[in-house]
């Protein structure tokens, strides 16, 4: 879990077709409301993979977005969560030698995203839609985490991409994908480029004191 990162830069070579089964073995004993195991997941790889990257990227310079979950900056309201976002691209930024100025280089890195940051394989994450989707939405957060962490037991690496999920319909329509099922987000993964500057930085997370609260819980804080 500590040594598990995301990763924006890979190498082409692919992983083998038995350790892809056992990521996607380890990731199905995740636990879920009811056991429904509410996912469907659609892993794309080769000449699919790069067709599809070909699609995204013609949707982005369309402006064909298509959400079925909406995301947006706004949403994180001033202060905290806002303030955590804007570092984590400023590191990014940095490590990439993009000044904040230069949107047109700070667009190109963000379009990455769409070619899957060069990993060879993506998997897509599909929900049905439950309710207002939320508990659902749960279940596929940890299939994913079993996933990810999966990929780095293995030797391997990934990322989630919120950014895939703003291209709904043209990944359903592509993949052949029921209308009733929702696109949540993207995993690339692959083998990491150590080499690119993209992998140069690990961020880092918030003390405990900030996020976690005790009840007759003693001698975790220190003074709680």
């Amino acid at each position: 879990m500590r040594s598990r990162r995301s990763v924006r830069k890979f190498l082409p070579a692919p992983l083998s077709p038995s350790d892809i089964r056992g990521v996607l073995e380890d990731a199905q004993t995740a636990p879920s409301n009811c056991n429904t195991q509410p996912w469907t997941v659609h892993v794309v790889s080769g000449a699919a993979r790069d067709a599809l990257s070909k699609e995204l990227l013609h949707a982005d310079e369309e402006e064909r977005f298509s959400y079925d979950f909406t995301f947006d900056y706004a949403d994180f309201g001033q202060g905290t969560y806002l303030d955590r976002a804007h570092n984590h691209a400023a590191t990014l930024y940095q490590a990439l030698g993009i000044p904040r100025s230069d949107r047109t280089a700070r667009k190109a890195a963000a379009r990455e995203n769409l070619n899957f940051y060069g990993a060879p394989h993506v998997a897509l994450l599909f929900v049905p839609a439950f309710g207002d989707g939320v508990r659902a939405a749960g279940d596929i957060g940890m299939y994913a985490q079993n996933f990810l962490l999966s990929l780095t037991a293995r030797g391997f690496d990934g990322i989630p991409q919120t950014m895939l999920g703003f291209y709904a319909d043209t990944i359903r329509e592509f993949l052949g994908v029921p209308e009733e099922l929702k696109l949540l987000f993207g995993i690339s993964f692959g083998t990491a480029d150590e080499a690119a500057p993209a992998n140069s930085f690990r961020m880092g997370r918030v003390p405990l004191e900030h996020s976690v609260v005790l009840h007759d819980t003693p001698g975790v804080l220190g003074a709680q």
